[in-house]
Order: structure tokens, then sequence, then C-alpha cells
């Protein structure tokens, strides 16, 4: 059963009692969670278990389960100091995952961009960017390996993983079940691309379909760059993208984000009757 979720970090809470509350006030009951709703960074500075336990309890507490946790950092940066100390602190996420509840961590495949890992680059098609992205994977995957978890990355226009053909290209590549795919189907189109709708997405749930263990749900309007929107405002056709994860066999959760609170309600009650209809 698709289930709606929520990006634990579209609530601007001073605590993470008071942004779980702020969830279950929607009637959900699933985040993908971001460390930063525990007054941490997003990728943690050291093994922190106690701040783990006390996200796990919370969650406990008010029936809330997470499906995963961000662990995003740009593993193709151009300095090496920089993936290496994304990886370290990835380390250190996966150290905590079990504990705070979760097996699932979801990355950023990066960008040659140094300032902004979600702005593309012209050298994230290179070779020389894809071989970095194969030695930080490997090296990300030996973690995973080591605290028994899942990886999860999310193919998107800005980043080295644009479309689902590398996706499917890395997958192929490093022959491991624990590397999984996240599906957002708003990030899988450029500007101009909305009326490739049906081949974008159909090409993308058969290359990754069965790969998949979070699905996103945000929308996109087209300009002279793609703008991101609250689901159901924008270009995307959920009723095609809702087929296509129901044909794919996928019955986890979609997770709302890329909009603001007061957006909440309306995206939600639109993906619930969609869901309900599909």
């Amino acid at each position: 059963m698709i289930t709606p979720g929520i990006f634990s970090k579209t609530f601007g809470r001073p605590s993470l009692e008071q942004t779980l509350d702020a969830v279950k006030s929607y009637g959900l009951d699933i985040v993908q969670f971001n460390l930063v709703c525990a007054g941490l960074t997003s990728m943690p500075e050291h093994i922190d278990l106690e701040a783990a336990c006390r996200i796990r309890l919370a969650c406990r507490e008010r029936g809330i389960s997470i499906a995963a946790v961000s662990g995003t950092f740009n593993m193709i940066h151009p300095d090496v100091r920089v993936r290496q100390e994304g990886l370290k602190r990835l380390g250190y996420l996966a150290a905590m995952s079990h504990e705070m509840g979760t097996s699932t961590v979801t990355l950023c495949s990066g960008t040659r961009n140094s300032k902004d890992m979600w702005k593309a680059h012209p050298d994230n098609d290179s070779d020389e960017a894809w071989r970095d992205l194969i030695r930080s994977m490997k090296e990300a995957l030996i973690i995973a390996e080591d605290y028994d978890i899942v990886l999860a990355f999310e193919p998107e226009k800005s980043n080295v993983i644009d479309c689902a053909a590398k996706g499917k290209r890395l997958i192929d590549t490093l022959e491991t079940p624990r590397l999984k795919v996240v599906m957002d189907g708003a990030n899988l189109f450029g500007s101009g691309e909305s009326d490739r709708m049906k081949e974008v997405l159909e090409e993308a749930f058969d290359l990754l379909g069965e790969h998949i263990v979070i699905a996103h749900a945000k929308d996109f309007a087209e300009g002279e760059e793609v703008e991101f929107l609250a689901a159901g405002t924008g270009s995307l056709n959920y009723d095609m993208y809702l087929s296509l994860l129901r044909k794919h066999s996928f019955d986890g959760p979609l997770i709302l984000h890329g909009l603001h609170e007061t957006q909440v309600a309306r995206s939600l009650q639109f993906i619930r009757k969609k869901i309900q209809c599909d």
C-alpha cells in the first residue's frame, strides 16, 4: 500500500518533539528524517547514540516511523577532502541509523559545482566525475555493509546521476542489494521536457522500478529553468506516476517535500485523493 509521508524539515519547530507533533497533526505517521530536526547537523560530527535513541523513542511515542534518514553530501565534489569528510560523517550516521529506527539512508550522487550540491555543472558528464562517483559509492557501500543499512540515491537533473539510464548504469556497475533508488517524478524533467511525460516516466520505471524503496511527491513547472512546486500544483501527471508505482509493485512511503508548511494540507489532500482513486 502506498502511504503518504513527509520530510521532517517541512516543519520548522524548536524541538524534535514539536516537529513530530506537527507531523501527527496532519494525520501522518511516516517521515523522511533529517537530524537537523533533533538539533544536530544533517551529517553528524560524531556518533551520538543517545540522540539516536531519543529520536526513536519520540517517534515511537507518537506512532511515527522513519522511512529513511537524509545522508546527503556531495559525492563528486571537486575537492577530495570534502568527499572524504562526507564519507566519514556518513559512517557516523550509519552507526546511528538502527538506533533511530531506520535502516535506509538517502544520498545525493553529487555535482562538480563546489558551492551547491543541488546545482548542475558541465563537468558532471565527464568520465572523471563518473569515476569519482564510483569511488565514493564503493566506500559508502562498505559503510552500508558494516552497519547493515541500505543506501538510496535519487536521479535528478542537477547531479551526476541526472537520468534513469545513469541510475541503472550505477546499479549494474556496483551489483549490490544495498544500493536502492528514491524515485522522484519531478526530478526527472528538464526545461521543455514535459511533453515527453509518458516516455520519461515509463523509461524511469522500466529501468529502476524494481529498486525503488521510497517515492517522493513534489511537482514542477517549466520556464528557463525548472521550478519545483508542491505536489498537485504543477505539470507532473500524478495519475500516470502513481499508476507506474503500482505497476512496479511499490507499496512503500510517498514522501511529500519541496513545499512550505502552509501548502501541506492542500498537497496532502491531493495525494490522498489520488491514492484512493488509483
